[in-house]
């Protein structure tokens, strides 16, 4: 578990995120090995009836990734402050807390998937596999909470190194788990299923029991609560707007998808490969803000200002080398991108999807400084900072995507991207410089200066 407080700030934050950054390329090339096992093997309707239910999958998603968030920033600004004490009853709240809202968002979702698929008009013909794939998905939601919240904890506590192990092995068993259950066994979408609640059920044990024996290296002077209501209200806190956040894409996402429905097949196809490609992109920035919202939250709790500073100017830099490389990529060889999709070169769909990667791509830096922010201003609290930037993004673009759709077609659609980063980027970064670079200390986790000094002869590498 490495100590955040200490060391240079470039260094401490490259060598933290770059595993967590790593788990991001095996997370998308899982997702895509997916998709090419499900539609190769299992035919296109139950790789239709998969991405069907994904919208609903995706609301349960934001639970999860919320609680995440929420138990991330509290357990780092607690392990900034060594109150250690606190650290572990923090995660043991946590992890009470999402076994009851798993337990009761599935016993929800079992009894009310039928409805939820015929809400987003799921097509006859793949409705039984697409409701069958969501059953299963919804059963595993205890896995996805607590993999999840232990993903969090880890990070908070300065180890993104065993998140990354695990995740690798989830998504290698999960891929050969897939090849076994649709090539051999024959159970179509059920075996997506199933092998995405093995994979991820296994992970999950593993990373609970490893937290167990980190979080008993901890040493503290006497045995902490296993539960505490205040520290859950603080944990609800940073949480609430953060599952709001993905709950509004979500939502989002679907308007924007029955959108470039109305252009027909061609365009669903370009959009379908070209997205992908973007949310690898998204998700590379996402995962590094990540990062540093850990090293802003523990560096906060240590009332460590200066190095927050620094942090957020290293993560800045960070994120515009990660976006040089998928620019290049998406912008200067849009139709070799899309080909990995797509088999005919000469196809509508390729010229669609390559219009997107190029009108997109260019504006990749600027997305990277808006999410950076944003995982700035999470470390230090400013939540609703936060929140404000990215429903500003996400309603512009939904807005305007209908507007331009009108006159320019489905190119309309994806002018409508760009416009909604600048103006959410240049928010965040008016919110970062008042709330992140504001020189203040963090009086609330009761860490000063002085006391930081005295403790600078601990190890970096916290037992």
């Amino acid at each position: 578990m490495t100590d955040l407080t200490v060391g240079k700030p470039w260094t401490v934050l490259w060598k933290f995120s770059l595993p967590m950054f790593v788990s991001v390329i095996f997370q998308q090339m899982y997702s895509i090995f997916d998709s090419i096992i499900a539609g190769k093997f299992a035919g296109e309707d139950a790789l239709a009836a998969v991405g069907a239910s994904y919208p609903i999958t995706m609301i349960f998603m934001a639970f999860a990734v919320g609680s995440n968030v929420g138990c991330c920033v509290v357990i780092s600004q607690f392990f900034g402050g060594k109150e250690f004490s606190k650290v572990k009853t923090a995660s043991t709240t946590t992890i009470i807390s999402c076994t009851i809202l798993a337990t009761v968002l599935t016993v929800f979702g079992l009894a009310f998937s039928t409805p939820l698929m015929r809400m987003i008009n799921t097509p006859d013909n793949i409705f039984r596999d697409g409701e069958l794939y969501l059953k299963i998905y919804i059963a595993g939601l205890i896995f996805l909470f607590l993999y999840n919240v232990g993903t969090g904890i880890y990070n908070a506590m300065g180890d993104s190194k065993t998140p990354l192990y695990l995740l690798i092995g989830s998504s290698v068993g999960n891929v050969v788990l897939d090849y076994v259950f649709v090539k051999f066994f024959k159970w179509g979408v059920a075996g997506v299923a199933w092998a995405t609640f093995i994979a991820q059920g296994v992970a999950c044990v593993f990373s609970l029991l490893i937290l167990v024996k980190k979080t008993a290296e901890i040493k503290t002077e006497d045995k902490p609560p296993l539960f505490s209501g205040k520290i859950l209200k603080k944990i609800t806190l940073y949480s609430i707007p953060s599952i709001l956040q993905q709950s509004f894409i979500s939502v989002g996402n679907i308007f924007v998808q029955y959108l470039v429905n109305s252009f027909g097949s061609s365009c669903i196809a370009g959009y379908s490969s070209a997205i992908k490609l973007n949310t690898f992109a998204i998700t590379s920035f996402t995962t590094l803000s990540n990062g540093l919202s850990s090293f802003v939250a523990q560096n906060y709790g240590a009332g460590r200002n200066d190095r927050i500073k620094s942090g957020y100017k290293a993560g800045l830099v960070i994120s515009a080398i990660v976006a040089v490389p998928f620019i290049l990529c998406f912008f200067c060889m849009p139709k070799t991108m899309i080909n990995l999709f797509l088999d005919d070169g000469g196809t509508k769909a390729v010229e669609i999807g390559t219009t997107f990667l190029r009108i997109i791509s260019p504006f990749y830096v600027f997305v990277g400084i808006k999410i950076m922010s944003d995982g700035a201003l999470r470390g230090k609290g400013a939540m609703q900072y936060f929140m404000i930037s990215t429903f500003t993004d996400l309603i512009l673009r939904v807005v305007l995507a209908f507007v331009l759709a009108r006159p320019y077609g489905s190119t309309g659609i994806w002018l409508s991207w760009p416009i909604g980063w600048l103006v959410s980027t240049v928010l965040s970064v008016v919110f970062a410089r008042v709330k992140v670079m504001k020189n203040e200390l963090n009086e609330e986790w009761g860490v000063r200066n002085e006391e930081w000094q005295s403790q600078t002869e601990l190890s970096t590498n916290t037992k």
